[in-house]
């Protein structure tokens, strides 16, 4: 298979216990994620932004990669996370970069297009409804930083999305997590957030729910339903990234297999397995670990 990964590349700063430190970050998580758990004859593509000065802290993994995509500029976004392990992180960016530049011609090459709004600024409107015009396939679309603005300090505080109905009719997959669910619509109660978004075409919404797990809406024979898969208990060393794992984990199994609680459950132990990685060298044993634990 060929899957296309469309993300802002970024710069952690993670403050978490009173420890800080630098990594690589954003469309990272989910690059590494697949490049790990795909097959032999499958094949990445990146389009996503770098520069020079960091390009040491992706190099690796992003070698892995068709990096055909990868777009060169003078700065990478770098965001602050202060991470909690019981409430939602704080992020403040700095570097914000302007829309990725898509191949809009070569679309339809891929089997599936993986959309992670990372900054939130990675591609547009216009970009999006292009997409979906030109690409017959799955696009699976992560809401992430699109569900926060930014205030005068570069602080990203969640809002309300102005029109994200018109998002939503471009499509497959949105995953969204409980904060993000909230920002995506006027509606309050989980279920008629789904059923608003189901309106416009959205085939599976997807909502994670932290230590707690994940559920996944779907239309089953003209109904609503949905099934919820528990997380696995492991030992947390990193929560930075988890959403990201999980998000390209299910993408994939779910265009080998089109079986949504297999993917959630792949997906889940995927994310829960890189919870317990404290450094990016361990995710070389990624594929061992989730199917042992598969197993």
């Amino acid at each position: 298979m060929k899957l296309l990964i469309i993300g802002q590349s970024v710069v952690d700063r993670i403050s978490y216990k009173g420890n800080d430190e630098l990594k690589p970050g954003g469309i990272f998580y989910s690059a590494i994620a697949l490049r790990y758990l795909t097959e032999p004859d499958d094949e990445i593509f990146l389009c996503t932004s770098m520069c020079k000065k960091n390009e040491y802290l992706f190099k690796d993994i992003y070698e892995m990669v068709n990096t055909q995509y990868v777009q060169y500029v003078d700065h990478i976004p770098t965001v602050k996370l202060t991470v909690y392990d019981n409430k939602e992180r704080d992020e403040t960016y700095s570097n914000i970069t302007q829309n990725l530049i898509l191949p809009m011609n070569e679309l339809n090459k891929f089997d599936g297009i993986f959309i992670n709004m990372v900054t939130g600024f990675d591609i547009n409107l216009k970009q999006m409804e292009e997409v979906r015009k030109e690409f017959n396939g799955l696009i699976y679309f992560d809401v992430h930083t699109f569900s926060r603005g930014v205030s005068n300090d570069m602080r990203r505080n969640f809002r309300r999305i102005s029109g994200f109905d018109k998002w939503a009719k471009n499509i497959d997959i949105l995953q969204v997590n409980e904060e993000e669910i909230q920002t995506i619509s006027d509606e309050k109660n989980e279920i008629d957030i789904v059923r608003e978004m189901f309106s416009y075409g959205i085939k599976i919404l997807i909502v994670t729910k932290d230590e707690h797990g994940a559920r996944a809406y779907f239309i089953e024979e003209r109904e609503i339903k949905s099934v919820f898969i528990s997380a696995i208990k492991v030992k947390v060393l990193n929560k930075v990234g988890c959403g990201d794992v999980f998000g390209a984990v299910i993408f994939y199994n779910y265009i080998r297999k089109v079986d949504i609680i297999d993917s959630l459950m792949a997906a889940n132990l995927a994310a829960g397995v890189s919870t317990t990685y404290s450094l990016i060298t361990e995710f070389k044993d990624f594929k061992k670990d989730v199917l042992q634990r598969l197993n």
